[in-house]
């Protein structure tokens, strides 16, 4: 499956805004602080899900950037087509199953590449915000202010992810 760094960005600021789900606004600034991501680049993101109508965005001194919807309401799957279109890591459904029918020699394999797309849609469809950040509303507080360091020595015992660079859709 191919996530951009783009991509990437936005799963983790909206992970961040939904454990502070109704805690208020969010700062640009301390997302970008607390999940070590570009300020500038988050700017575009957050717009982009702001016209999606996934987070609304506050105005003043207390403003900032927060949900629009519970986090047990926005799938994964929505964040990855908004920002790196569809979730196939093989093509569409539609144009696996066209290779289905036109070329018979291949067939197994490209029933295989649609069930590994099916699956992989599965779960980025039934994965909400909430299932990843702890808590059926995402009312688990985790990290905070001055996280960022105990944040960096949990990561470094994970596994990276493959993240392509570019913004292509596929």
């Amino acid at each position: 499956m191919k996530i951009s760094q783009k991509g990437l960005y936005a799963l983790q600021a909206m992970m961040m805004l939904a454990r502070r789900f109704n805690q208020g606004a969010i700062k640009i600034r301390d997302i970008a602080y607390e999940e070590n991501l570009p300020e500038k680049f988050l700017e575009l993101i957050l717009l982009e899900m702001k016209n999606a109508r996934m987070v609304e965005s506050v105005r003043g001194a207390k403003g900032g950037y927060a949900l629009r919807r519970p986090p047990d309401e926005i799938h994964l799957s929505e964040i990855i087509r908004l920002i790196d279109g569809p979730l196939a890591p093989f093509g569409d459904a539609e144009q696996l199953r066209t290779l289905i029918d036109k070329d018979p020699a291949h067939r197994a394999l490209y029933k295989v590449f649609l069930d590994v797309r099916n699956a992989a849609a599965k779960i980025l469809e039934h994965t909400t915000l909430a299932d990843i950040v702890g808590g059926p509303r995402g009312d688990a507080v985790k990290g905070g202010k001055g996280s960022r360091k105990k944040k960096e020595k949990e990561s470094a015992s994970v596994l990276p992810m493959v993240v392509h660079g570019t913004g292509n859709k596929g």
